[in-house]
């Protein structure tokens, strides 16, 4: 078998797992799903212990009875994410323009909430965002070297190395490097 087939078996396998879940988390017999989905108990019962393969026409079923979308239920059983993300496997993103490096210490993933970012500014940088990505996006920035000046809610944090603020942010935010020298913090990201 090769890999492509072991692949697609995992995700089967998890995909199954997550449907029994649904079906648990409801309290509902696999009688009572066979009711509310017009699908048969038996092949309810081989989907959830992976001896089938559901067809696009069953799960959207499924959905329907869950309140689920199928992007969401299948995002719910991607791949688990990567414990370690080897540095040389970083994305490094530059902005030469305003003296801004990116680094994704942990890229975002659909099953993890949180990410971990190293920035840093060269002296002189201001880089002003008019808004989250996502409204109330809660972020830890603790700074590693150097001096920060965050603004956030018209109050401006001025954060030397050790010092961390937190926030959750709802509109503009600006991010500057008094100087002399450059600065460099860790961002801690989680969605809401």
């Amino acid at each position: 078998m090769g890999m492509g087939n072991d692949l697609i078996d995992s995700v089967d396998a998890r995909l199954a797992a997550r449907l029994a879940a649904l079906r648990a988390e409801r309290g509902w017999s696999l009688d009572e799903l066979s009711e509310r989905s017009g699908i048969s108990r038996s092949t309810l019962s081989r989907a959830e212990r992976a001896e089938t393969s559901p067809t696009a026409a069953l799960l959207n079923r499924l959905c329907a009875v869950y309140g689920h979308t199928m992007s969401r239920l299948l995002s719910e059983v991607e791949a688990e994410p990567a414990q370690v993300v080897r540095a040389a496997d970083q994305l490094v993103w530059q902005d030469a323009a305003s003296g801004f490096v990116r680094r994704s210490v942990s890229p975002p993933h659909p099953g993890l909430r949180g990410e971990l970012v190293e920035g840093r500014l060269t002296a002189g940088a201001d880089i002003a965002y008019d808004r989250p990505p996502v409204p109330g996006l809660e972020q830890h920035i603790w700074v590693l070297d150097g001096t920060l000046q965050v603004t956030a809610q018209d109050v401006e944090h001025r954060l030397g190395a050790g010092d961390c603020l937190r926030m959750r942010v709802w509109g503009p935010t600006r991010f500057r490097c008094p100087g002399p020298d450059d600065v460099r913090y860790t961002l801690v990201v989680v969605l809401p």
